[in-house]
C-alpha cells in the first residue's frame, strides 16, 4: 500500500489525469491532495467533479487550500471576493457555467468536508500551507494559518543544513512530526521545477498555477512523477501568469 501526496492543481484537469496515469493508482493506495484544486486554468469545476468521483473508488484525503476556501464561500453565498477574482477566481467562475445547481451543491458539500490538515499513523503531517505554534497543530489559534502561512517554509528554507534536532535553535514546531508535507508556495519561486526538501519539510507545489507542473510523490520512497508543464497543456490560456 502506497501513500501518494499530490501537489496543487489549480484547475489543471489535464495535468491531474496525466499524473494519476503515471502513478498507476492501485485500490489499496491512499491519495493525499495538498489543496488548491481551483483557480488558474479553465477546468476547476471539472477537477472537483473528477476528484469527487475518484474518492468513491480510491481512499483519498482532500486538504483544504486558500483558493478552495474562496471558491467554497462563493458557492455558498454567491458573493465574489475581489482578491479571489483577480487570483484565478474568474476562471473558476467561468468553469462553472453550465454546471447544474444540484452539482454546485454537491461541490459545496465536497469543499465543506475538507480537513485543514491530516496526520497519518506514521506521524507525517500533511497541510496546505503551514502553522506557527511551537506546540504543534493542536495549539494553532488562528485556523486560517493552515492554508495561508508561508513562514514554515521560509524558516526551513534558510536554515543551515547542519542544524540538528538536538540544537537549541532547531524550531520547536517541526520537532513534533516525523515529516511535514506542504503545498501553497511554488518551488518555481526558487527556480526549482521539482519537489524541495528542507529539514523534515517537503514542498510539493511545483508551480502548476503558473508555468510549472502537477507533482505526485510516494512519501515512503520519495519517488515522484510530474505532468507536463501546464502552459503546454493549455496553450490558449494564461493560468495565473498575468
Amino acid at each position: 500500500m502506497r501513500t501518494i501526496a499530490i501537489g496543487d492543481i489549480h484547475g489543471g484537469l489535464r495535468a491531474l489525469v496525466q499524473v494519476l496515469n503515471k502513478v498507476a493508482v492501485k485500490d489499496k493506495d491512499t491519495l493525499i491532495f495538498m489543496g488548491d484544486y481551483v483557480d488558474g486554468w479553465s477546468e476547476a469545476a471539472q477537477v472537483i467533479q473528477f476528484l469527487k468521483e475518484l474518492s468513491e473508488k480510491i481512499n483519498c484525503v482532500f486538504i483544504k487550500g486558500n483558493h478552495d476556501v474562496w471558491c467554497e464561500d462563493w458557492l455558498r453565498t454567491g458573493e465574489v471576493n475581489s482578491t479571489w477574482y483577480m487570483h484565478g477566481g474568474k476562471e473558476t467562475m467561468d468553469s462553472y457555467e453550465g454546471v447544474s445547481k444540484e452539482d454546485k451543491k454537491e461541490h459545496l458539500t465536497f469543499f465543506e468536508a475538507m480537513p485543514l490538515y491530516y496526520l497519518d499513523t506514521e506521524n507525517r503531517l500533511f497541510l496546505h500551507a503551514g502553522f506557527t505554534s511551537p506546540h504543534g497543530i493542536d495549539k494553532e489559534v488562528i485556523k486560517e494559518t493552515f492554508y495561508y502561512d508561508r513562514t514554515l517554509w521560509e524558516m526551513v528554507f534558510v536554515m543551515d543544513s547542519n542544524i540538528t534536532k538536538d540544537s537549541l535553535v532547531y524550531p520547536k514546531r517541526i520537532k513534533h512530526y516525523s515529516e511535514i508535507y506542504i503545498g501553497h508556495t511554488p518551488t518555481t519561486n526558487f527556480n526549482e521545477m521539482v519537489p524541495m526538501n528542507r529539514q523534515n519539510v517537503w514542498n510539493i507545489d511545483t508551480g502548476a498555477a503558473f508555468k510549472g507542473k502537477v507533482t505526485a510523490m510516494d512519501v515512503n520512497t520519495k519517488k515522484y512523477v510530474q505532468s507536463d508543464d501546464l502552459p503546454s497543456l493549455y496553450p490558449d490560456e494564461k493560468g495565473r501568469n498575468k
